[in-house]
């Protein structure tokens, strides 16, 4: 498996460490607001869907929604935008999150709140893609896979702190509130991003037939098919976790967004070792946490009604959910190093993809056995992933085995 390679892409020159760590932890914030974006949706269902008189799997679409948009928009928009400067681009991504956010706050209809949610869709794929080369660039290919974990630290910190507290001032001040809220904060570090970070080079222009080559290699797919399983698996349960707490757990709709803010907090720890491990064995790793997250979903639906084992349970899942996002990013890159951008963004959206099936996929388990089988059906799929990476790691020895 190729490294990510050493340039200055970002840069156009030789970076500094301080320079890399400081647009890393840029950002990781930048990511934080994205990310809290996205997913507040699953902490928001249960308000939502009561206010526009509307059923929990109905709303939960909007889930699904957001992650179709991001599948299908998000290869060809970040191929075309690959040579605009990062620093410009990022900041577009920020504002278009700002005014997608002041929508949604003022949404009366369904439709309305599922056109505010397109908006976002089309830029997240960009900013995931260019955000995770340009801190695996600066950080070099020993560093690589932990600059991308820095980054995707974002996805913890939404999880401890962003989802949890929109969706406890909800819960206080209604939905509408948390998504003016989310307006502000990011018109707020899209102000930061102007200030501290530096401008860079723009690259010079490739066409999309160019960079698609990559789609070209087998084992690259094989990868991004993993990726859209895994993420199936996770948004199976994940998509519908604030319902699943309140109606199987039995706990109160005020107290659920402390549950998920616990839920978020264990994932620093995932997100810490998937960062940590995936560098040298992607493969192995995914597998690993993979089954992590199957024995967490599982042991979640066991001990729903004891509160103690249900804080246990959901601890493993978390750390294997906040894990496996930057251990399938940075996977996929490394499978392709000639077309980092283009590789990270295919896999935000086989990802997203992945989110588009579980939300289906959790909302027909919902119609047929009740919401405690979400987690149930994750667990399933997560055992067929670990396997699938087991079989891919196989097969990639074997091959390279034949090449020598």
């Amino acid at each position: 498996m190729s490294s990510l390679p050493t340039t200055a892409a970002a840069t156009g020159g030789p970076a500094s460490t301080s320079a890399g760590a400081a647009t890393t932890a840029i950002l990781a914030i930048a990511a934080f607001v994205i990310v809290t974006t996205e997913f507040l949706m699953v902490g928001l269902l249960p308000a939502l869907a009561r206010d526009l008189s509307i059923s929990v799997p109905t709303a939960g679409q909007l889930v699904t929604l957001f992650a179709v948009v991001v599948m299908l928009a998000g290869p060809p928009l970040t191929a075309w935008l690959s040579h605009v400067e990062r620093k410009r681009l990022f900041l577009a991504v920020l504002v278009l999150f700002a005014a997608s956010n002041a929508m949604a706050a003022l949404a009366t209809h369904f439709w309305v709140l599922a056109v505010a949610r397109i908006v976002p869709a089309l830029a997240l794929p960009v900013f995931w893609g260019t955000a995770s080369e340009t801190a695996a660039q600066l950080a070099g290919p020993a560093r690589a896979g932990r600059a991308v974990s820095t980054v995707y630290l974002g996805i913890s910190a939404a999880m401890l702190f962003g989802i949890p507290l929109g969706t406890v001032a909800g819960d206080a001040l209604g939905w509408r509130g948390a998504f003016w809220g989310l307006a502000l904060l990011s018109l707020l570090v899209a102000a930061l991003l102007q200030v501290c970070m530096p401008k860079t080079t723009a690259a010079e222009r490739v066409s999309l037939a160019q960079q698609a080559r990559i789609l070209h290699d087998r084992a690259f797919i094989a990868h991004v098919v993993l990726s859209v399983t895994v993420f199936t698996a996770m948004f199976a349960g994940y998509a519908y976790l604030a319902a699943f707490l309140e109606k199987v757990a039995g706990v109160p709709p005020a107290q659920v967004g402390w549950w998920l803010m616990g839920f978020g907090g264990v994932g620093l720890a995932g997100n810490w070792l998937g960062g940590r491990w995936v560098d040298s064995k992607p493969l192995g790793t995914t597998a690993a946490f993979s089954l992590v997250l199957a024995a967490g979903m599982l042991a979640t639906v066991l001990l729903a009604t004891n509160p103690v084992g249900l804080a246990v349970a959901l601890g493993v899942w978390g750390i294997a959910n906040t894990a496996l996002y930057p251990i399938c990013q940075i996977r996929v890159m490394k499978a392709a190093p000639q077309a980092q951008a283009l590789a990270g963004t295919i896999n935000v959206s086989a990802a997203n993809g992945g989110i588009a099936l579980g939300a289906l996929l959790g909302g027909a388990s919902i119609a047929a056995w009740g919401i405690q089988s979400v987690a149930l059906v994750g667990a399933a799929v997560a055992v067929v992933a670990a396997v699938a990476a087991a079989a891919i790691s196989r097969w990639l020895s074997g091959r390279n085995v034949r090449r020598r």
